[in-house]
């Protein structure tokens, strides 16, 4: 007579969970009481694994929050509709009007500067990768440099339509309204918000335009 066994645990979604158990402790523990606390064994307490299984997949602590953070983004692009799994790509908005495609990504950027569960994470990272040269170039790639492209991509678009000067180099243009905000916002030397960031994108138009 045939029995029905019990269906095995599916390690693949155990894996997945406990995986996902460990993005948000570390980005929780990073917003509550700051990177320089937040240990592999405080995340392993808090997402309820051992601290073995966080070694098994991460060789640091810098290289989990690195992992949350870029899943983090991930998740807010598909919330906006945009990136794996939601049927679009990433990329800035190309209306024809090459200012208020700038400013409304600009204004989005600043509100997730403000937003604490970016922010925090953001600046541990950013601040480790100072000092630990291997994790800032990953940073780099991993998540300035795709964002920076995006950038580059619709200057491109903004010459061929004739809004950009053709001599300009695009990678070295953006750099005239997104790394003023990233001093702002990293070094605290003055106040980040739509409005800045408006004027931003006018001051760096003004000498991009055709003349």
């Amino acid at each position: 007579m045939a029995t029905n066994s019990p269906a095995l645990p599916d390690s693949t979604r155990r894996s997945e969970r406990s995986r996902r158990a460990i993005y948000d402790a570390a980005l929780a523990l990073v917003v509550e009481i700051g990177y320089p606390k937040t240990t592999i064994e405080g995340i392993a307490a808090r997402a309820g694994v051992g601290k073995q299984t966080i070694y098994r997949w991460w060789p640091s602590k810098a290289d989990v929050l690195l992992e949350a953070f870029l899943d983090l983004g991930e998740q807010a692009a598909r919330a906006a509709g945009q990136g794996p799994g939601s049927g679009e790509k990433y990329g800035i908005p190309d209306t024809g009007d090459l200012a208020a495609d700038l400013k409304i990504v600009l204004r989005a950027t600043v509100d997730e500067l403000r937003d604490p569960a970016f922010e925090a994470p953001s600046r541990a990272l950013a601040a480790e990768g100072v000092v630990n040269e291997e994790l800032g170039r990953r940073f780099v790639a991993k998540l300035l440099e795709p964002s920076l492209q995006l950038y580059v991509d619709r200057l491109r678009s903004a010459q061929e339509a004739g809004e950009v000067r053709p001599d300009v180099d695009p990678r070295i243009a953006l750099e005239l309204f997104v790394s003023p905000l990233a001093q702002r916002w990293l070094q605290y030397t003055g106040p980040i918000s739509h409005e800045y960031t408006d004027t931003l994108v006018d001051y760096a138009l003004n000498g991009l335009a055709p003349r």
